[in-house]
């Protein structure tokens, strides 16, 4: 039986609703990055998991100090300043285009103006916000459903997360990709990748192994080729060392995907398992052993001499 705190998410039945929840957050996570000064790895830019949805965390502007909210429990935007104004946006089916001028008109009433760049990006043929008339569903239910995935999974990455003593990201959200992700460094730099922009640079500046969730990715089906997507865990070691590829790793449904050189394990073979919990925590910590160790990386200075129970 299906533990209840992973509800099932299945990618035909909400992917409009995906896709404009893509863009509305890639309309917040900008105003993140307008208003906040970059720090290592573009962690200024992320949005935060929390007990009702998603939040930018404070940002300055002027005098001022500001937070925007996704809450997927009573489905509004809200917009608060540091003396105790807020105003809110009911959220419901309307175009990206509506949210993006709609938004913009909340925070210029309670003082914030902000300017961003109005396209979005690591998307295939963006539209800019306010020509998308395309994208334009809102299922609060699976929205809903997305947000409580997200709580979960955050709560066990960070469990991973306080297993590591070396340097470690937070559990964050990013916008552009549309995932959750938590990345350890060995506190080497990384070799510059072949025709990195500025973005890639920055990000992978030194070597990491990264974990995330995806609401919907390309993997592989039944072990071979032909992609779909589906909701999934990842995990990838970059720079890639020579044979991870080849390397066992748990629970026995996980698999390497080698159109994303990344380990996959599909969030429905997660969720159907008797203990999701032990069988992500399994994920995450074979990935990161099989990585680590063909990395060549000085665990005895990165991790806890136990591991906690």
């Amino acid at each position: 039986m299906s533990d209840e705190r992973w509800p099932s998410l299945p990618l035909a039945e909400w992917q409009d609703t995906y896709a404009t929840l893509h863009m509305w957050t890639q309309i917040i996570g900008k105003i993140r990055l307008a208003l906040t000064p970059l720090i290592n790895h573009w962690w200024n830019v992320p949005l935060y998991v929390t007990a009702r949805g998603l939040t930018t965390l404070p940002m300055p502007c002027g005098r001022r100090i500001y937070q925007i909210d996704f809450d997927f429990v009573d489905h509004q935007l809200v917009a608060s300043r540091d003396d105790g104004t807020r105003d809110r946006l009911q959220l419901r089916p309307m175009s990206v285009a509506e949210f993006y001028g709609e938004t913009m008109a909340m925070l210029g009433g309670i003082g914030l103006n902000v300017k961003i760049w109005p396209v979005p990006v690591e998307v295939q043929n963006p539209i800019p916000f306010l020509q998308d008339h395309d994208n334009a569903a809102y299922d609060p239910d699976y929205a809903n459903r997305f947000w409580r995935i997200l709580t979960q999974a955050e709560r066990v990455f960070t469990e991973f997360r306080s297993r590591f003593i070396g340097k470690c990201s937070p559990v964050h959200f990013f916008w552009g990709s549309f995932d959750l992700a938590v990345t350890r460094f060995s506190g080497r730099r990384a070799p510059e990748r072949e025709g990195a922009d500025a973005i890639t640079r920055e990000a992978y500046s030194h070597e990491v192994i990264s974990h995330g969730f995806w609401p919907g990715m390309r993997v592989e089906r039944d072990r071979a080729d032909g992609n779909v997507y589906e909701p999934a865990f990842y995990s990838y070691t970059a720079p890639e060392p020579e044979g991870l590829s080849a390397q066992l790793i748990r629970p026995e449904k996980a698999l390497y995907n080698s159109t994303a050189k990344e380990f996959i394990f599909l969030y429905d073979d997660m969720r159907k398992m008797d203990s999701p919990d032990d069988a992500l925590m399994e994920f995450l910590e074979s990935t990161y052993d099989v990585g680590a160790a063909l990395a060549g990386w000085d665990r005895a200075e990165l991790e806890r001499n136990h591991r906690l129970e």
